[in-house]
């Protein structure tokens, strides 16, 4: 397995992920010729990329998304919510494939499920095969849902927005504050950091993604989350992810 962060945060998120053969983007956020050549550092085409999944039509997830299909006529798959709000997605529905339930691609069992987020109909993604790689961002909240997603998953992407004391005391104005620590938000460092200690079997990686670039620091989310994990003897591989990107497992 290789999981591959291509870009993270507020301006753009785009994960690669390859398994037992088959190969998946996990949302398209980010302007098509970077995820081209974000693939091709790792020695990937876009043209060899099975499906396109997309979590939700918010433009930091979906940016480079009618590019990729009107060039390359990706199957594209995602909720039929996230499908009826894609801004100019009329103009490659034929590429589009609504989602309902658990389905397959290649040999590999894939598992949308329920994130609380403002968006028409937004989701997570599990992707199974001989490993397990679960992808959560963009939520407000860690449901029982996600916590059930996440669990056994041998890479974790999973959302650290903000410091709730940086984005309280920032400058931001308290409308938009007020959205961000709702529970169709965005996840506080430290609540991602207790859901990983509710975790039966510990990941192999997380990654903490989608940083507020105003209210978030990468070493601070990082430090945040190893903290609350020390405290109940827990110790994971926990890295933070950067706007452009640049980090690779490979299992």
């Amino acid at each position: 397995m290789q999981v591959s962060i291509l870009a993270s945060g507020s301006k753009g998120n785009a994960v690669y992920v390859e398994l037992d053969g088959v190969r998946l983007l996990v949302d398209a956020g980010i302007s098509a010729a970077r995820i081209a050549k974000g693939l091709g550092d790792r020695g990937v085409s876009v043209q060899s990329i099975d499906a396109v999944l997309v979590t939700h039509e918010h433009i930091d997830h979906v940016r480079g998304l009618k590019t990729l299909a009107k060039q390359y006529h990706l199957p594209i798959l995602a909720t039929q919510g996230t499908l009826s709000w894609i801004e100019g997605g009329a103009a490659f529905a034929e590429d589009m494939q609504r989602i309902t339930g658990a389905f397959t691609v290649g040999g590999l069992r894939i598992q949308p499920f329920d994130i609380p987020h403002d968006a028409a109909e937004p989701c997570g993604f599990r992707i199974e095969g001989s490993h397990c790689c679960t992808i959560a961002t963009d939520l407000g909240v860690v449901t029982d849902t996600v916590q059930d997603a996440m669990e056994g998953a041998d890479v974790l992407v999973i959302e650290a927005n903000h410091d709730t004391d940086l984005l309280r005391q920032g400058g931001y104005p308290w409308p938009l504050k007020r959205r961000i620590l709702s529970n169709r938000g965005h996840l506080a460092n430290g609540d991602a950091a207790w859901a990983l200690t509710r975790m039966k079997k510990r990941p192999h990686k997380v990654y903490l993604a989608h940083l507020s670039e105003e209210n978030n620091r990468p070493a601070l989310a990082c430090d945040t989350v190893n903290e609350i994990l020390a405290s109940r003897g827990i110790t994971l591989d926990v890295e933070s992810c950067l706007p452009e990107g640049g980090a690779d497992t490979v299992m």
